[in-house]
């Protein structure tokens, strides 16, 4: 049966009481990974994947799923500072909707304005090379885009 894909305040009643989240920030060339502790409270950055196809892309994150035995995914959803969905977010629904016949894991959509922007700034205070942070900006943006989310979650006031 397919993932659910939901706005993170209903993927929350659908998740276990424990079990890790798997935090994803999709760009068109990459994909930045993240994953919390089983007890969802501290995200932690992965890897980045160089995005080639779809099934390749979808392979790894399943795998990575796997491995840390996932709850579910966080998938960052990059809504315009007006509310409004633009391309970005529909290409990111586009992938959910693909990879939600993949994995019965449910795939909660978080709200990622300015995520890349606020890690971009994190990374430039810590004086971090511009090398360095063309390497890490993805994986680090889907640890932003998870620990909002995980922070929301452990407040119990869940917003979209």
């Amino acid at each position: 049966m397919p993932a659910a894909i939901l706005p993170l305040i209903d993927a929350a009643q659908q998740l276990p009481a424990r079990g890790a989240l798997i935090g994803l920030d999709l760009g068109t060339k990459t994909i930045g990974v993240a994953t919390s502790d089983p007890d969802r409270r501290l995200a932690t950055a992965v890897e980045t994947i160089a995005r080639k196809t779809f099934s390749s892309d979808a392979g790894r994150l399943l795998a990575l799923a796997a491995e840390r035995k996932a709850a579910g995914f966080v998938l960052g959803l990059p809504i315009n500072m007006d509310g409004s969905e633009g391309p970005r977010a529909q290409s990111t629904r586009a992938f959910a909707r693909n990879f939600a016949k993949l994995t019965p894991l449910p795939i909660a959509l978080w709200d990622e304005r300015l995520s890349t922007a606020a890690v971009q700034r994190e990374l430039i205070a810590a004086d971090v090379t511009r090398a360095k942070r063309a390497k890490v900006i993805d994986q680090h943006a889907a640890l932003f885009i998870l620990q909002g989310a995980l922070d929301r979650l452990g407040r119990g006031t869940v917003a979209p």
